[in-house]
């Protein structure tokens, strides 16, 4: 026999053994938990702070709860024997107590696929069946921590903010939502595109109708399953749609525009100004759910790949991105989307039907607060009102709102590149170069997760595009629906100190219906300097 034969015979002896070893310490180690880890029964919550038994059965956990917790500073002021903990009634819960009775467990690092108990409830990602595609579930409650199929958090990163509710006793983990009458107003129904799991990878198509195909789940087995997506009908109130309705370029038609309710003055009597008008409109709300495989497969990278840098660049935070590649599916700590639609909904579906489109990336200096250093608002309140005239016309439109804050680099990045330009000489030419010096990239928003939303809503044609960006009408027309007609900015409506971001955009590549700009025309074009303005 080879030497080479000899060692692989021996490395395998060696990792049977290793397996053999791991099995036995895990089994020793589930009737240690059983002897040592006493059940802790839920303890009836008094003044808004609920102290639930969370304890977990569960074997070949790692570390302890430190000696030391991080204090938690309650606004309540709650005593033991309410709680449950102590007979004497005026003793004070300390925050040592509170943490005992919210986490008796050890502390659970991360588990493994084969580990004693674990057995994620079935998830296969694309089926058109929703039993047979099953919940998401990443609850660490014990209903349901040894049959989680996702890693993460619902909310996002507002998931933070329930964490320090808990802590604080303001919320009880295991309170259980009452979802009857939330069933969305307007129907957002099964589309062929959620049965192909190449289609949507970014969030759960399934997330607004949880409490309807999921009942069995969540009122039967008790496993904690949450919406991830809502729907909901609104009017929409904007000045600057006021003003485009008053100069008669908007037509008041009591369905899709209509006129506001009179307005009051101070002392309570009807006011004789014009209220202006609303937009009837239906929105959706939707948190990511990335199914990794498909989300690695769209960035052209390996699932391996994704998982270790999305592990190692959130610090860590995540281990089971590592330890459980049998979980496919993950809650990134991120923002999500809205979409608002003008006109029936039933039309997004119907390829005869006119639809426009705006897929608009998060711009809260503008958007909000009206800075004028980019055409982001200007441009957002022109889709907004293109939508409404083609919903006027027999057809609908669309408007996707993104949490892209700064390109996806965030608010404290853009802030920084804002000083660079206006000290280092606010020219076109340096626009892109200013972002790169700062933030390394120039853009990361990567728009190839952008369409899923759309093959959510059941789009096939999109008539109407309203937008300059060629990631975005590349990552559509890549996806599979095609775009008739795309357009830009109208020139009036672009604020003086953005012509730098609009002119370095053209030159650039982005799409312009008429506009061509050269490398020496980006030279010509600057911005304000600070001292041009009080500060």
């Amino acid at each position: 026999m080879s030497s080479s034969a000899v060692s692989d015979a021996v490395l395998t002896q060696i990792l049977s053994q290793l397996q053999a070893l791991q099995a036995s310490q895990q089994t020793l180690q589930a009737k240690l938990d059983s002897l040592t880890t006493p059940a802790s029964p839920p303890l009836a919550p008094t003044n808004g702070v609920p102290i639930p038994g969370r304890g977990v059965d569960s074997p070949s956990m790692h570390p302890a709860s430190p000696s030391q917790p991080v204090p938690v500073h309650s606004p309540l002021s709650t005593s033991a024997s309410s709680m449950g903990l102590s007979p004497a009634a005026d003793k004070p819960v300390s925050d040592k107590e509170r943490e005992r009775a919210l986490y008796p467990a050890r502390v659970i690092l991360t588990t493994y696929p084969d580990q004693y108990g674990i057995k994620p409830y079935t998830m296969n990602w694309g089926a058109s069946d929703p039993r047979v595609r099953g919940p998401v579930i990443c609850s660490r409650l014990p209903s349901s921590i040894k049959q989680r199929n996702a890693i993460g958090a619902h909310s996002g990163s507002y998931s933070i903010y329930r964490a320090l509710a808990i802590a604080m006793g303001t919320l009880s983990p295991t309170h259980k939502p009452d979802y009857s009458k939330t069933e969305p107003p307007v129907p957002i129904p099964p589309q062929p595109a959620w049965s192909d799991p190449s289609k949507i990878v970014s969030f759960d198509p399934w997330g607004h109708l949880v409490p309807q195909v999921f009942k069995h789940e969540l009122e039967e087995l008790g496993l904690d399953v949450k919406p991830s997506i809502a729907v909901t009908r609104a009017h929409m109130k904007l000045s600057e749609v006021d003003e485009t309705t008053r100069k008669g370029e908007l037509e008041i038609d009591g369905k899709i525009l209509l006129k506001s309710r009179p307005l009051r003055n101070a002392d309570g009597s009807e006011s004789d100004a014009d209220p202006g008008v609303e937009i009837n409109v239906s929105k959706a709300a939707v948190e990511p759910v990335w199914y990794l495989p498909g989300v690695a497969d769209r960035f052209g990278i390996s699932e391996s790949l994704l998982r270790r840098a999305l592990f190692e660049d959130t610090g860590g935070m995540y281990p089971e991105l590592v330890t459980r590649p049998d979980i496919k599916v993950f809650l990134p700590p991120i923002g999500g989307l809205t979409v608002y639609i003008f006109g029936p909904p039933a039309y997004l579906t119907d390829e005869s039907k006119e639809l426009t489109l705006r897929v608009h990336d998060e711009c809260n200096g503008s958007d909000v607060f009206g800075s004028d250093i980019c055409t982001c608002k200007p441009y957002l309140i022109y889709a907004i009102e293109e939508c409404v005239r083609c919903a006027q016309r027999g057809g609908v439109g669309v408007v996707v709102y993104f949490r892209k804050e700064g390109r996806a680099l965030g608010e404290v990045t853009k802030y920084l590149v804002y000083n660079l330009r206006k000290r280092g000489g606010d020219s076109a030419d340096k626009y892109f170069k200013s972002t790169e010096m700062i933030a390394g990239v120039k853009d990361m928003r990567f728009q190839a997760l952008m369409p899923d939303v759309l093959h959510w809503l059941g789009i096939k044609k999109i008539h109407n595009m309203v937008s300059m960006s060629d990631m975005k009408y590349n990552a559509i027309v890549q996806s599979g629906i095609p775009i008739l007609k795309r357009y830009d900015i109208p020139e009036h409506l672009i604020p003086p100190d953005s012509r730098v971001e609009i002119d370095a955009k053209i030159a650039a590549g982005y799409f312009s219906s008429s506009k061509h700009i050269t490398e020496a025309d980006l030279a010509k074009t600057v911005g304000r300097a600070w001292e041009e303005t009080e500060h």
